[in-house]
């Protein structure tokens, strides 16, 4: 007996054993370039399981050390993935064979997170292409323009903010992300569902929005497990939403349709561009409803006010910018007679200004891409790798961005970069800050939208001075999905 459980147990470690070892030579029998530092079981998250490093910065390590080839594998825990070096590969996935790589990841289980699965991000097929149709219809350039009304009042108490807080001193010094995080939470609110978001109350009221998110060490264990290893997630099903979030979107949509429908007020909200869609014939459920505006919510607050973070830091650092962005909102204001969606439109200087931040700066600073039926990579430098379906690619944005190859100076902030005449000559598929292809960002245009009035309305009123508490060089902290700064990056703000 005992003979025997011995003779199974050496089976099974030899069956262990050999598992690894096909797992990991996966890429020295494709031929594929291998990233150093990998270990059994986890692959090459060590140091980011020891929050030594950020999963973006790892990836853009990997993406420096290995200049000379278009591709290059890494392992996450067991599971290959690959990174692609070659723009012209990057463009294959994400655009001219699409149809091969059109899932993100992670891919969410719709019988655990029913909402976040219709998110547009996740979801695919038809209801991807109805998904994306909706929220197109409901950023053109009518409905923005509706859309901004509300857009524009969150502009007024964000100087009520500012001036309240400017009453009794000359400067006032604060975080920038945080103050950020109130004018994107009540655009989300206002111009998203119609409600008060209560983001400008004081410096301790509450919004709307607390709360409903928070960042338990359960909740970043499981975006830790979807992320790295997704089969797990599954097996575990482990929800990524916030049960109370849930809640609160599916109530507010409810109670919300239920009086719009039935009263004569037309309100600027998207809800109302909604129920607008209804009248036309296309119906659709309150459930679908609830999805987009929750994903209204997570595309419209945290990535928009930390890209908005890290352009205040740009203008803080470069004064002589600021000026010139100001002299710029001032004109276009004064010619539209006061903050128009017009006048956004033509501050074209802003948009280089924005450009050149997010290139510098990269907020998510990668993307994961799942192929869906085989097909064979090709490099540039002859490098093949036949793909199959399940495995991961992977965008490194941040690599791409700050590659001399393409950008000179890469670590200068230029907004020039991105004049009309230079902006021509960016290579392709070297600037993606809102992605790329069919599955580009579809809230670009409001992000822009908010960001552009959120600045417009800071720079006509107030100026920018870096404070001593913000830590440069920036470090990035590893705790964090995006990419945040420790110690966050601090201003003085005081009126013109």
């Amino acid at each position: 007996m005992v003979s025997a459980f011995f003779t199974l147990l050496t089976g099974l470690l030899l069956l262990v054993c050999l598992y690894l070892y096909l797992s990991y030579n996966h890429w020295k029998r494709n031929g594929i370039p291998t990233a150093k530092g990998y270990f059994p079981i986890i692959g090459h998250l060590l140091p980011i399981l020891r929050k030594k490093i950020h999963f973006t910065q790892f990836i853009k390590k990997v993406y420096d050390e290995h200049k000379d080839y278009s591709m290059v594998g890494i392992y996450n825990g067991t599971e290959p993935s690959l990174i692609l070096r070659d723009p012209d590969l990057v463009k294959t996935v994400l655009q001219s064979n699409f149809s091969s790589f059109h899932e993100n990841r992670p891919k969410i289980a719709a019988d655990v997170d029913v909402i976040l699965s219709k998110n547009p991000f996740f979801c695919t097929g038809e209801e991807w292409l109805n998904g994306r149709k909706r929220i197109t219809y409901a950023f053109s350039n009518v409905r923005l323009k509706v859309l901004f009304a509300a857009v524009n009042g969150v502009c007024k108490k964000f100087e009520d903010f500012l001036n309240r807080q400017l009453e009794a001193k000359s400067k006032y010094e604060v975080e920038l992300k945080p103050l950020f995080l109130r004018f994107t939470g009540e655009v989300v609110a206002n111009a998203g569902l119609g409600i008060e978001g209560q983001c400008f109350e004081d410096e301790t009221t509450p919004s709307a929005f607390d709360k409903l998110t928070g960042n338990t060490l359960t909740a970043s264990l499981t975006n830790f497990t979807w992320q790295y290893f997704p089969s797990i997630g599954r097996l575990l099903k482990l929800k990524l939403l916030p049960e109370r979030l849930e809640e609160f979107f599916r109530k507010v949509v409810a109670d919300n349709l239920e009086i719009r429908r039935s009263e004569p007020i037309y309100r600027n909200d998207y809800l109302q561009l909604m129920i607008d869609m209804e009248k036309i014939g296309d119906k659709v459920d309150e459930e679908t409803i609830a999805a987009h505006a929750l994903s209204f919510f997570l595309d419209g607050t945290e990535t928009s006010s930390l890209t908005l973070t890290y352009i205040g830091y740009d203008l803080a650092v470069h004064p002589d910018v600021q000026e010139k962005l100001r002299n710029e909102v001032m004109s276009k204001i004064e010619k539209h007679g006061g903050l128009t969606y017009e006048a956004l439109k033509e501050m074209t200087y802003m948009n280089q200004v924005i450009s050149e931040s997010q290139r510098c700066h990269t907020i998510g600073g990668f993307m994961f891409k799942t192929c869906t039926e085989d097909f064979v990579l090709q490099g540039s430098d002859g490098l093949t790798y036949r793909m199959k379906p399940g495995m991961s690619v992977i965008i490194p944005i941040a690599g791409l961005q700050s590659d001399p190859k393409y950008w000179t100076d890469p670590d200068v902030f230029d907004p020039e970069r991105f004049n009309e005449e230079r902006k021509q000559t960016v290579k392709k598929m070297t600037f993606l800050p809102f992605g790329e292809g069919p599955r580009i960002c579809v809230g670009m245009r409001l992000a822009m939208l908010q960001m552009k009035a959120c600045l417009a309305s800071l720079l006509s009123n107030y100026k920018l001075e870096l404070s001593p508490r913000t830590q440069v060089p920036l470090k990035i902290s590893p705790m964090h999905v995006m990419m945040e700064v420790d110690g966050g990056l601090w201003v003085y703000i005081s009126k013109l």
